[in-house]
């Protein structure tokens, strides 16, 4: 198990510093080990109050590592003072070192003194595999203007001939358009470009160096490290958590927890379709288009059609049984993802929907069980939805769900010109969707449908 380090503050919110460092380690499955060298009081709005710790104190918590698992590489953060940071060069030595240059925080609140600030730039910053600042951090260093990714490149290059450095990536957060990251190392010039997300993220430099430090202690080159940072650090902001009233926290497990329930759904979903085999009388419900089963991502992860698993194919109707055409796949609905993600935006747990023949006996049944039931008329759909691509689905949903002051198990419409009638049944998973089929089809739960 490759053993990584992170010399840093505590967050009390955990959204940077040291507990931002080690969920990070943790998602590359490296083990993170931590030098705390002072403690924070902080939230999202901003930091409240910083104790320090004694510097002798700092350099045992080093030692203590390095003497028993030892450190593939290290990285550090805020370190606040001189004294700390000279025991800090004395003890990286000869380990692969990552530098995030923490001069102030997100809030502005000062992080390093002034004279520690020197002895990072004459001490630290050369022993460095690579130095992390972004633009206002790179124009501290390297006493210039940073307002383009061209002044970036020019930043990046002093910085690595003026203080020794094996590299340094000047990041680009804090200028204008997409947010583009400029690395020079051994000569050359690369950009990682990504589009700029807007709002306030809290951890995000704290986040991006232990991403590129756990894959430095896995042995992987600093380009291609810097190159799986970037890719995490997206992701992670693009599913950045509202936890409190400021900048929102990153969501660092979002790639492992992502993967992770995507194969609890693939294996949910392949169980599903052998048991909707089983019902019977199931194909009188196939409508001309097909059935589909839409499950889509937890709230937080589901964004798009690319995030709700479906059938390729769909489901057809054969001679007294059903034809499955092809697989589960994300992405492979359409009409009925943007139903479900539509209805998310109500009651987020409602992640499953299957859509079925309209029939007014089936609506009826549906109301004499006491299921909340719903509806919309497409033929009052507004011209500038008729226009809009996917708009239709979205709007007949949310006009359904505002007609009742629950949150419906069955929405239907009755067509329109060229368009096929169609009831839709959601609910939390496929398992609840289905139960809700054979109470529908009369049918009670039975041993031959294991859920």
């Amino acid at each position: 198990m490759k053993v990584a380090m992170s010399i840093a503050g505590s967050d009390s919110i955990a959204g940077a510093g040291i507990q931002a460092d080690l969920k990070t380690f943790a998602c590359f499955n490296v083990y993170g080990t931590t030098a705390i060298t002072a403690l924070t009081a902080q939230n999202t709005e901003g930091v409240l109050d910083v104790i320090m710790l004694p510097p002798e104190f700092v350099k045992k918590q080093i030692e203590a590592v390095a003497s028993d698992s030892g450190i593939d590489a290290v990285k550090t953060g805020m370190l606040g003072e001189a004294e700390i940071v000279k025991i800090v060069a004395k003890e990286v030595k000869g380990i692969p070192l990552v530098v995030d240059p923490v001069i102030t925080a997100k809030s502005g609140a000062p992080l390093l003194k002034e004279d520690a600030f020197k002895v990072l730039l004459e001490e630290l910053i050369p022993l460095s595999k690579i130095v992390t600042p972004n633009a206002i951090e790179a124009e501290r260093i390297c006493g210039m203007k940073i307002k383009s990714v061209e002044d970036a490149e020019i930043a990046a290059k002093k910085i690595v001939r003026d203080f020794g450095c094996e590299a340094a990536i000047v990041k680009g957060g804090h200028l204008k358009g997409d947010a583009v990251d400029v690395l020079y190392f051994n000569g050359k010039i690369y950009r990682f470009k990504s589009e700029r997300v807007e709002g306030c993220f809290h951890g995000t430099g704290c986040t991006f160096s232990a991403a590129i430090t756990a894959n430095l202690a896995k042995g992987v080159d600093l380009v291609q490290s810097v190159k799986i940072a970037k890719k995490y650090i997206d992701l992670a902001i693009k599913y950045a958590l509202n936890v409190g009233r400021g900048c929102s926290c990153l969501d660092h497990l979002s790639p492992v927890m992502i993967d992770a329930e995507k194969w609890r759904m693939l294996k949910e979903f392949e169980k599903t379709l052998e048991d909707l085999k089983k019902i019977e009388e199931i194909h009188k419900l196939i409508p001309e288009v097909g059935m589909n089963i839409a499950y889509a991502l937890p709230k937080n992860y589901a964004r798009g059609s690319e995030d709700v698993l479906a059938i390729e194919g769909r489901i057809a109707r054969g001679m007294k049984r059903i034809i499955i055409s092809g697989s589960p796949r994300f992405g492979a609905s359409d009409h009925l993802a943007r139903a479900v993600l539509t209805f998310m935006e109500f009651y987020p747990e409602i992640r499953c929907a299957v859509n079925i023949k309209y029939d007014e006996k089936i609506v009826e049944k549906a109301r004499d069980l006491g299921f909340a039931v719903s509806h919309y008329d497409r033929r009052e759909e507004p011209e500038e939805v008729k226009k809009k691509e996917g708009g239709t689905i979205p709007w007949g949903i949310r006009s359904a769900l505002n007609r009742i002051d629950r949150k419906a198990d069955l929405i239907y419409h009755t067509g329109d010109v060229g368009k096929e009638p169609m009831i839709v049944i959601f609910g939390e998973n496929p398992r609840e969707v289905f139960e809700k089929i054979l109470k529908l089809l009369d049918q009670p739960k039975t041993s031959n449908i294991d859920y």
